[in-house]
């Protein structure tokens, strides 16, 4: 300890005080083998960009899938489907179908063939950009980039006119990490909001263009 009583932890242990998100994500064998793993190193590339970032062990099942089909659909499950993490998570053969094993149901995807999951909040449907394959310290390790092709949300937590979301409703998975394991967590709105222009001098955010009003399409 130091002064103050704050705690001196070991280095490794960044990623326990960092809440992160769950996601699940979908993919399809080449043979047609529905696969789903949770992931939690995931983040958007930068507001300009239409990339996201996985982090990844290189031997799994969904990194296999993503390099042979270069696709795939990144889903942002609600706290209520805490449930399904482990049955996903599990090390299971090849052959299994995770869909029929965590007892979740396809949602039919736009533009790509790997399917989404019904009962998310939103659906990211990607195709593959770029892979890095990295080693650290004798362990190796991906960075995978997908590019978002096809976004959805459920209407009834989005904001069409100024795009904001109800996080109270869509109550999204999180979690947090400890010694002994993983503790799920959702968040909450604060009731604070600033805009973007207000870390701009001129008070004026540079990328407001992308927000230009665009038409909304409800997925029937």
């Amino acid at each position: 300890m130091i002064g103050g009583g704050n705690m001196i932890l070991e280095n490794f242990k960044r990623e326990s005080l960092i809440p992160v998100p769950v996601a699940f994500i979908s993919t399809v064998s080449e043979d047609g083998i529905r696969n789903i793993a949770p992931y939690s190193c995931v983040m958007p590339v930068l507001r300009p960009l239409d990339l996201v970032c996985v982090a990844s062990a290189k031997m799994r099942d969904t990194f296999a899938n993503i390099k042979s089909t270069e696709e795939f659909v990144l889903n942002m499950p609600s706290a209520d489907m805490v449930d399904k993490v482990i049955p996903i998570a599990s090390h299971v053969p090849f052959s299994v179908n995770e869909f029929e094993l965590a007892g979740l149901k396809e949602k039919l995807s736009k533009k790509v063939k790997a399917p989404g999951i019904e009962g998310c909040y939103a659906w990211m449907e990607c195709k593959l950009h770029s892979i890095y394959e990295e080693e650290y310290e004798g362990f190796p390790y991906l960075l995978i980039l997908g590019k978002v092709v096809h976004l959805e949300v459920e209407d009834d937590i989005y904001n069409k006119e100024d795009g904001s979301w109800d996080v109270e409703k869509a109550k999204p998975l999180m979690m947090t990490e400890s010694d002994g394991g993983m503790h799920f967590c959702t968040v909450n709105d604060i009731g604070k909001f600033e805009p973007y222009g207000a870390m701009f001098e001129d008070g004026k955010d540079p990328l407001a263009w992308m927000y230009e009003k665009k038409e909304v399409q409800e997925c029937k």
